[in-house]
């Protein structure tokens, strides 16, 4: 039997994603230390790419269930020195009970999911964030209920967090407003999928209007550094600032998956004001992974 793998949010039902959030709710709410479903297993970490909040999280998570975890990296392993990922995947899965990657190349994780007779889960490719959404979610049930219907507002770069923001549009039926530099949208293949649910603006404040949550990202994420000056002038107008969060409704949320550039993408007022949740959607990446690891790893 196939195991179950997390790759994308559009491998979960809606009922699924919500169960998942009720889940990491209650695990956050309610730690009991005697409460071990993974003791006695061991998650492989996988990481191509620098980690705070996905390391820490997925390892504590781990440890708190009973289990282990061990990072890996290129340098330390046979992947740094051109082992075909078929034969890793096939023999790291025969050795551990699930593998997190944090990687660059999205076919990475499809790849390792395809010979791994071990959950596979998505801690972050070039394409997609999905571990990041559960988080997010979680926090907008915990302050506000349900997403459903309600308005989301991107802005910034179409990147992975914003593919897997069109994702969980699409899941838990919500609409989503972008707004990004020309030249900076996101995959036409992945919007096109989420039909018009999604909802294009050409500046930040018109996509911000009577939103729900407001939600950005660096402009430059990691690996682009050198594009840093020249994104700079194209995200200049794409700011959410003062004048932005205004124009949303009054209860409006911000969230932005952290690290955060203070003075770029976000004003200090805005990240360190009455109305974000950065911390609170920080700290629940432990709980909705923790739910997560159960739901993939615990006997059914």
């Amino acid at each position: 039997m196939k195991p179950r793998h997390f790759i994308s949010l559009l491998d979960l039902t809606g009922d699924e994603f919500r169960r998942l959030i009720g889940r990491a709710v209650e695990l956050k709410n309610n730690r009991d230390p005697e409460y071990q479903p993974l003791k006695g297993q061991v998650l492989a970490m996988i990481f191509e790419k620098s980690s705070t909040r996905t390391r820490i999280s997925f390892e504590a998570g781990m440890s708190h269930f009973g289990g282990s975890a061990l990072f890996l990296s290129p340098r330390d392993t046979q992947l740094g020195r051109g082992e075909p990922l078929r034969d890793s995947a096939k023999v790291i899965s025969s050795m551990v009970d699930g593998i997190m990657l944090r990687t660059n190349k999205h076919e990475t994780v499809t790849t390792f999911a395809e010979h791994s007779s071990v959950p596979v889960i998505n801690g972050l490719t070039d394409e997609q964030h999905p571990c990041q959404l559960l988080a997010d979610m979680q926090t907008y049930f915990e302050c506000r209920g349900d997403i459903r219907g309600k308005t989301v507002t991107w802005i910034g770069d179409g990147n992975n967090m914003c593919h897997s923001y069109i994702h969980a549009s699409t899941v838990l039926d919500f609409n989503l407003n972008i707004a990004s530099p020309v030249g900076y949208e996101p995959e036409p293949s992945i919007v096109n999928a989420a039909g018009d649910r999604i909802r294009f603006f050409t500046s930040a404040l018109a996509a911000a209007r009577d939103a729900d949550l407001v939600v950005t990202d660096v402009w430059a994420s990691m690996g682009q550094e050198e594009e840093q000056k020249l994104r700079e002038i194209a995200f200049a107008d794409y700011q959410v600032n003062a004048s932005v969060m205004n124009a949303a409704k009054a209860d409006a949320l911000f969230m932005h998956c952290l690290p955060a550039h203070r003075g770029e993408e976000v004003t200090a007022d805005v990240i360190d004001g009455a109305q974000s949740v950065i911390f609170p959607e920080a700290e629940n990446r432990l709980h909705a992974q923790k739910a997560l690891l159960e739901f993939l790893m615990c006997d059914k």
